[in-house]
């Protein structure tokens, strides 16, 4: 990919600012909201639980999470991001600067990681699962779903790669989101395995 397509896309929908984050934000509210939608119901949160969304982008995903977990925690790299999650959710949700592999969470403090269409701006996505791993209690699961045009590993490289971080128990399935255009995703489940 070449660097200024590369910086393109970071500044639409890795760090989104400006302009073309505006422009990110809205498409990811829009693109996304089936498919944020469906982690959210398939990671079947419970009242008592702790979910940290990674990438929250303009917040759907966060706000549904909100709705069913007793805390929902989000971590997103673009202060405009975060900004559009706190409109959307309010005082619902926790918000604070972070990525994949730099949460600010406390060990084995989440009972479930949800994660849309982001893994693939992933700098470092081995330092992202392991730490990914780090804040989830034992028997916490990760659910993660990314359109599978954009991964940069197959979907199943991309579940020995959670493997290889300390996850067991992994399911690997593609699904064809509702909506003219919409874009196969590939969707991972796997579970922090108990001590």
């Amino acid at each position: 990919m070449s660097t200024s397509l590369s910086q393109i896309l970071d500044r639409t929908f890795g760090h989104p600012r400006g302009l073309l984050g505006r422009f990110g934000g809205r498409a990811m509210a829009h693109g996304n909201a089936a498919t944020e939608l469906r982690v959210v119901e398939l990671a079947s949160i419970d009242s008592g639980e702790t979910a940290l969304v990674v990438g929250p982008g303009p917040g759907i995903g966060l706000q549904a999470t909100a709705d069913r977990a007793g805390r929902a925690i989000g971590v997103d790299p673009s202060p405009e991001m975060l900004a559009r999650s706190r409109r959307r959710c309010g005082d619902e949700v926790e918000l604070r600067h972070g990525t994949a592999d730099s949460t600010g969470q406390p060990d084995e403090s989440v009972d479930v990681v949800l994660s849309v269409n982001n893994v693939q701006l992933w700098e470092d996505r081995a330092a992202g699962f392991a730490e990914l791993f780090r804040v989830l209690r034992p028997g916490g699961r990760l659910l993660l779903s990314s359109h599978e045009k954009w991964l940069p590993v197959t979907r199943h490289e991309l579940a020995d790669e959670v493997a290889a971080a300390g996850f067991t128990d992994l399911q690997t399935w593609t699904w064809d989101p509702p909506g003219f255009g919409a874009s196969l995703a590939a969707q991972l489940r796997a579970i922090k395995p108990s001590a």
